[in-house]
C-alpha cells in the first residue's frame, strides 16, 4: 500500500511537470499527419496551407476519411477527438458518439425465448445508433478551428464529386461485400460497375455523398441534425426498418469531457474517458505493468506480462464501463496505482491465471478490421488524436437513400444480453445494457504520450484489439522506437475471453512461444495481421517530427 502511494504521488508530480513543461513548448514550426488514406492526409495539409490548425485539419481528415475509406468511418457513424492546444496547454475531449434513438430497447435485439437474433444488430437498421461526427466536427470547427467549416469539407467535397482511385484494401473489403452490395441499387451505382467490383485503380465517384457534404457546407455542420437532411436521413432509415426520429436527431449533442490523465515510467498518459474504455484499460493495465520491471524482464516474459494485465483490464471493462451519463463508472478506483497493486498480486511471472479463475462470463469470438485513426501536430504544437467509426466494415453495408451515406450499425456495442458476446467477441454486463438516449462502450482509444523530451500522437481501428495495440505502442515508444518502427511491429492480443493469446505472423519466435505455453497460455496464430495504427511523434530536443502509417494499411505519414 505504501509504494501505490508514493507511486501515485510521484505520478502526480510527474504530471504536474509535464503539463508545465508542455504549457510552455516551442512550437514544432512544421506540421506532421498519418491518417489510413493519402488523399485524407493531403486534405489535412491542403487546410494547414490555407492557414488552418490542427483542428480544421482534423475536420477535412475526417471528411475526407468518410469518403475514400468509407469501410472505417463515414458522417452516419461517430468517434472520439483527443485535442491539445498549444495556446494554453490544455487537453480536451470531444465525445462524438452515436446513442441509441428514443424508442430502443434492452430487449430489441432477443427472441421471445431471450436469446439475441443472429444479424439483427449488426446488418438491419435497427442497429444504427444516432450518428455523432458531424456534431463533433462542428465543435471542432466552431470552438478551435481558424477556419470556416465549409473551407475544411472542401477537399472531401471534391473527392465526392470527381473522385479518386480505387486501392487495394478498399478494393478487397468491395469483393467482400460483392454480393450484398450488388443487391443494393444505393450502393452498387457508386461502387460496382455492373454488379461486379471494378479493377484497381478505377475512378470512384459518389455524387450523392457530395451534394450531402456540400449542403452541410454551405448551411452549417449542424444542419445535418434539423431540416431537409434530417428529414430525409429519417425517412430514409424508417424506410428500412429503422426507429429514428427527427427528435433523436434534434436531441444530439457532442460532449466536452476531461481526459484521462495516467501516468508510467515517467511518461505522462493522457487518453479517451468514458464512454470509451480505452483510457481507463490503458492506464489500468500499464498501472499493473509498474509493479513489474519490464525493462530488464526477457521476452517472452514481458509478453507474459502485458499478456496478464490485458486479461484483467479486459475483465473490468466487461463488467464496469458504460455511459457515465447513464451509469456510475468508477473511473478514479479502475485507475488507482493502489487497486492496479492489488490487482498485479494474483499475475505469476512463471504462470497463467485462467480467465475463468476470475470471472464466469460467456465466451468471446474473432474481431474485425474496422474503424480508422489519424494524427496530427501543426507547427504550432496543436495536436489532434481522432478515433472514428461505423462499427463493422461499411457499418450494416445499408445506405440512405439519396444521401451517400452507409448507416452505422454501432448498437452492436451495447452489451445485449449479459454475459453475451457482441461482434468484437467483447462481453458485457448492466452497466452497457441498451437504454433510449444512452451511448454505447467504444474500446477507441486516441491518446498522447508525453515524455520530457518526445510526445506521441497515436491510435488504431480494430475493435477489441485497439486498447492493446495501443498499450504496445506506448511501451515502444517509452522504450525509444520511432514512430515507424512502433506501427509496423508484429502485435499479440488477449481481451479476457476468449482465453486466447491470439498473435501475428512473426509477433513471437519459437522459443517465445514454447515460453508462453509453458506457462499455460494457449496461442492462437492469426493467418492475418490487424489494425491500422497512425502515429506522429514530435521530438521536443531536436525539433524533429515523424509521422508513420500503419504498413497493414493504404495510408500515409507526411511531415511538411
Amino acid at each position: 500500500m505504501k509504494r501505490a502511494l508514493l507511486q501515485s504521488l510521484a505520478a502526480l508530480a510527474l504530471s504536474l511537470q509535464l503539463a508545465a513543461a508542455l504549457a510552455a513548448e516551442a512550437a514544432p514550426g512544421k506540421a506532421a499527419i498519418a491518417s489510413a488514406h493519402p488523399l485524407a492526409t493531403e486534405a489535412g495539409f491542403e487546410v494547414l496551407r490555407a492557414g488552418g490548425n490542427a483542428f480544421d485539419a482534423a475536420v477535412a481528415v475526417s471528411a475526407a476519411l468518410a469518403v475514400v475509406e468509407p469501410t472505417g468511418s463515414g458522417l452516419a457513424g461517430g468517434g472520439f477527438y483527443l485535442l491539445h492546444r498549444a495556446a494554453d496547454g490544455k487537453d480536451y475531449f470531444i465525445d462524438a458518439r452515436e446513442i441509441a434513438p428514443a424508442a430502443a430497447r434492452s430487449d430489441m435485439f432477443l427472441d421471445q425465448r431471450g436469446d439475441p437474433v443472429p444479424g439483427l444488430s449488426v446488418n438491419s437498421a435497427l442497429a444504427a445508433g444516432i450518428p455523432g461526427e458531424p456534431a463533433g466536427m462542428a465543435v471542432l470547427a466552431s470552438k478551435y478551428g481558424r477556419l470556416p467549416a465549409a473551407q475544411s469539407l472542401a477537399p472531401a467535397i471534391r473527392l465526392a464529386r470527381d473522385g479518386f482511385a480505387l486501392t487495394p484494401r478498399l478494393h478487397d473489403a468491395l469483393r467482400g461485400k460483392q454480393r450484398q452490395f450488388a443487391a443494393d441499387p444505393q450502393v452498387a451505382r457508386n461502387f460496382l460497375r455492373d454488379g461486379a467490383v471494378p479493377p484497381l485503380g478505377t475512378v470512384i465517384r459518389q455524387p450523392e455523398l457530395a451534394r450531402t457534404l456540400q449542403l452541410l457546407a454551405s448551411k452549417g455542420l449542424d444542419s445535418f441534425y434539423k431540416g431537409d437532411l434530417a428529414k430525409r436521413l429519417v425517412a430514409g432509415v424508417r424506410a428500412q426498418g429503422g426507429i429514428w426520429t427527427e427528435e433523436d436527431l434534434a436531441a444530439y449533442r457532442a460532449v466536452e469531457r476531461e481526459p484521462l490523465v495516467g501516468s508510467y515510467r515517467g511518461a505522462r498518459i493522457v487518453s479517451a474517458p468514458p464512454p470509451s474504455s480505452g483510457g481507463v484499460a490503458l492506464i489500468e493495465a500499464l498501472n499493473m505493468l509498474s509493479q513489474f520491471d519490464l525493462t530488464h524482464a526477457d521476452s517472452a516474459l514481458r509478453k507474459h506480462l502485458i499478456i496478464e494485465a490485458s486479461r484483467r483490464m479486459h475483465r473490468d471493462r466487461a463488467i464496469h464501463l458504460g455511459d457515465p451519463d447513464f451509469v456510475q463508472v468508477p473511473v478514479q478506483r479502475l485507475t488507482s496505482m493502489d487497486y492496479a497493486a492489488g490487482l498485479a498480486t494474483s499475475i505469476r511471472t512463471d504462470r497463467a491465471l485462467p480467465s475463468q479463475a476470475l470471472s464466469g462470463l460467456g465466451p468471446g469470438a474473432p474481431q474485425g478490421p474496422q474503424t480508422t485513426h489519424f494524427s496530427v501536430i501543426d507547427g504550432d504544437g496543436n495536436r489532434v488524436a481522432a478515433t472514428l467509426t461505423l462499427n463493422f466494415g461499411f457499418g450494416s453495408g445499408r445506405m440512405i437513400a439519396g444521401t451517400g451515406l452507409f448507416l452505422n450499425n454501432e448498437m452492436d456495442d451495447f452489451s445485449m444480453k449479459p454475459g453475451v458476446p457482441n461482434g468484437y467477441g467483447l462481453v458485457g454486463e448492466e452497466a452497457n445494457k441498451i437504454a433510449p438516449r444512452k451511448r454505447m462502450l467504444s474500446s477507441m482509444t486516441p491518446s498522447f504520450i508525453e515524455l520530457p523530451d518526445r510526445v506521441m500522437v497515436v491510435g488504431s481501428p480494430g475493435g477489441s484489439f485497439i486498447i492493446g495495440m495501443v498499450l504496445n505502442a506506448t511501451l515502444d515508444f517509452i522504450d525509444g522506437r520511432s514512430a515507424a518502427e512502433i506501427v509496423a511491429a508484429p502485435r499479440i492480443h488477449h481481451q479476457y475471453l476468449p482465453d486466447v493469446v491470439r498473435y501475428e505472423p512473426g509477433a513471437l519466435t519459437d522459443a517465445e512461444q514454447q515460453s508462453l505455453t509453458a506457462r499455460g497460455h494457449v496461442l492462437n496464430a492469426s493467418p492475418r495481421r490487424w489494425g491500422n495504427l497512425q502515429a506522429v511523434i514530435w521530438d521536443r530536443s531536436s525539433g524533429r517530427l515523424e509521422a508513420a502509417a500503419d504498413p497493414r494499411g493504404d495510408g500515409v505519414g507526411k511531415v511538411e
